[in-house]
This record gives structure tokens, C-alpha cells and sequence, in this order.
């Protein structure tokens, strides 16, 4: 199996464990499950402060290219690009590294999840 098999998105979920945009709810964190088919990704996630989120982008080896767009529980809405490396954990789980703007923001906040393995 190559890298490219081994970082494939498809089936596989994640929590944020950290941002710098806003704090992180242990007991709550967004969920993001994602999906890949020839390179392309895409999923929804929902969490924290987030009542429903969907995004869509590319992934070429261990970097991804996401826009995405969610419906806070406040009622307002945010979008925005990302770019993402994905890292190979010891226990053979994906950590996601990323780096974000918000649609009409310069301000690039950093976020990481980590995958939950099936129970």
C-alpha cells in the first residue's frame, strides 16, 4: 500500500481537538466525517457551535484544498477556504492540520483534529 492509500479520507471521521478561532467543547467537539473518491473530498460536520456544516475540495498526497460553508447555532452563517496536511499518528490514526480563513477575513487561524477509529 502507498502513502496515497494510507491518507485516503474515505469513511473515516474526526474531532477537533484545538483551534485558534474558537474555544473547543471536550464534551461536544465538531465532527467532521469525510469522504474521497480519485482525489476528491467531501463531508459535512456538525459540534460546538456548529448546528450543520458541508465542504467540498481536493486532496493531492498528504495536502488538502477545502472551501466550506456552516450554519452556526446562533443563526448566522460562515464559509471560508482551508489547506490541511494530514499526518500519520503512531497508533495508526490521521491527525489534520489546517490552516483557515474565513470568507472576508485575512486572519488565518490554525485548527487540528484527530480521527476517531470505529468502536
Amino acid at each position: 500500500m502507498n502513502d496515497n492509500d494510507l491518507l485516503n479520507l474515505n469513511d473515516r471521521r474526526f474531532v477537533m481537538v484545538s483551534s485558534t478561532a474558537s474555544a473547543v467543547d471536550p464534551d461536544g467537539p465538531t465532527e467532521f466525517a469525510y469522504r474521497e473518491s480519485g482525489g476528491i473530498i467531501w463531508g459535512d460536520y456538525t459540534g460546538d457551535t456548529v448546528v450543520h456544516g458541508r465542504f467540498v475540495g481536493t486532496r493531492d498526497g498528504d495536502r488538502l484544498e477545502i472551501t466550506y460553508v456552516h450554519l452556526l447555532k446562533n443563526g448566522e452563517r460562515a464559509g471560508g477556504q482551508s489547506a490541511s496536511r494530514a499526518e500519520p499518528l503512531p497508533d495508526g490514526r490521521l491527525r489534520l492540520v489546517e490552516e483557515f480563513q474565513f470568507a472576508g477575513d485575512d486572519t488565518t487561524h490554525v485548527s487540528v483534529c484527530t480521527e476517531v477509529l470505529p468502536s
